[in-house]
């Protein structure tokens, strides 16, 4: 597909390409140039107040955590009682 760059440098993406992405008004596009050529992806946003979960420490904490209920390494409480008095032993 062929675009035009318009007044103030913008341009137009096709409904074919907004549709099979998905796109919608106020989405977040990143621009990368590779090789000499313009790449337009989609982007993801965090808001800076879960930017902790997606840190380095915090992902490998998580991978652990889903081995470990995986493998069966894991407890199931009633209540928070027998929780605690688990831990005290």
């Amino acid at each position: 597909m062929v675009l035009q760059v318009r007044r103030n440098f913008q341009i137009t993406l096709p409904s074919l390409i907004r549709k099979r992405l998905g796109l919608k008004v106020g989405d977040i596009l990143k621009t990368t140039l590779e090789k000499g050529r313009i790449v337009i992806s989609p982007a993801k946003t965090i808001d800076a107040e879960q930017s902790w979960f997606w840190t380095k420490e915090w992902q490998e904490a998580e991978k652990e955590a889903e081995e470990d209920i995986k493998s069966g390494r894991v407890k199931k409480f009633k209540n928070v009682q027998e929780l605690i008095a688990d831990l005290d032993k």
